[in-house]
Order: structure tokens, then C-alpha cells, then sequence
């Protein structure tokens, strides 16, 4: 069943395809009304979460779909981003890469055979703030040193994303030992 976060969540899929429309034409204008747009979806990342948690709405449903919807939204606009000439393709698959290993990761089968989903981590929201602080500088059509300031911060946000994925990573992964007989 969708509660009110969860269909905050959702919505927030709407702006991907007006998104993608807008930046077909990468106009001054576009990329503004882009940015907007983007800067909108991103502030209901932060609507549904503290919704979930003041409403006591936090659901398995919606630790899934939030950071899903984060990485559609994140994505699509990265690689319109490459489209039109704004960021290199490999930076941008390092990030791909990522979240897709992630987003596996993050369901953790139990015991007993049903799946739980691991939210989000500290790192994993400070990547999220990363790549939308980057992409909101990149969207902007503002020359030098605006230019150089959204690479760099892109870069940053590449370099915290690995990081990130990393730290979900590690301390899960175990040194499988095989029993040793005693005689």
C-alpha cells in the first residue's frame, strides 16, 4: 500500500522526462527551467523522508523506491548532461556502475529467506547531496569559473560516490573459513 511519502517518492519521477525534454534544446533558458525543475525533485527527496519519519510511515516499500527514484533521477540527468557535451561519459558510468552494484547490494536476504532492505548510510546521503549539488552547478548556463567549479565539484561527487559504495561494501564482506577437524 502507497502512503503519502511513498507517493512523493513516486512524483518525483514526473520531473525526469520534463527534465530530458528541456535539456533536448540546451538553451540558456532550458537549462534554467532544468534546473528548476531538477532542484524541485530533489527538495521532495527531502519532503518524503521527514514525512515517513514524522509520520511514522517509514516502510520497507519506501527505503526501496526512495533511493531508486534518487538514482533515476540523478542518472537521466547526467547522461543528458553527456548529451549535451557537459560531463565525460566515464565519469558518468563510474557512477552507473555504482549505483547499480548498490542498489543489488542493499537487498540483504536473511535467513530466513525474505529480503530486507538496508537504507540509506550516512555516506549514501552525502553522495546523494553531492551529485545534486554537481548537477545543479552543471545545469547552470554560466561561464568561467561557474564552469570549472560544477567539474570539479562533479569530480568530487565521482570520487564520494566510489567512496560511498565502497563503505556499503566492506564491512559486510566476510572471509569465508572452512571448519577446521580437531583430533
Amino acid at each position: 500500500m502507497l502512503n503519502l511519502p511513498n507517493w512523493i517518492t513516486l512524483s518525483r519521477l514526473l520531473s525526469v522526462p520534463l527534465i530530458l525534454y528541456l535539456l533536448q534544446e540546451a538553451t540558456s533558458e532550458n537549462r534554467w527551467l532544468s534546473l528548476g525543475v531538477f532542484l524541485l525533485a530533489a527538495l521532495t527527496d527531502w519532503v518524503d523522508g521527514y514525512l515517513a519519519r514524522r509520520l511514522n510511515q517509514v516502510t520497507e516499500l519506501g527505503k526501496f523506491l526512495d533511493p531508486l527514484v534518487d538514482k533515476v533521477l540523478v542518472l537521466s540527468t547526467l547522461l543528458a548532461l553527456i548529451e549535451i557535451d557537459l560531463v565525460p561519459a566515464w565519469g558518468v558510468c563510474l557512477i552507473l556502475v555504482r549505483e547499480l552494484a548498490i542498489a543489488g547490494w542493499r537487498i540483504n536476504p536473511n535467513l530466513t529467506g525474505e529480503s530486507k532492505v538496508i537504507g540509506a548510510n550516512l555516506w549514501g546521503k552525502l553522495k546523494t547531496v553531492t551529485q545534486i549539488i554537481a548537477i545543479s552547478l552543471l545545469l547552470l548556463p554560466l561561464a568561467f569559473p561557474w564552469s570549472t567549479l560544477a567539474i570539479v565539484v562533479f569530480w568530487f561527487s565521482v570520487g564520494l560516490t566510489l567512496i560511498s559504495g565502497l563503505i556499503y561494501i566492506l564491512p559486510t564482506t566476510k572471509i569465508v573459513e572452512s571448519p577446521v577437524q580437531k583430533n
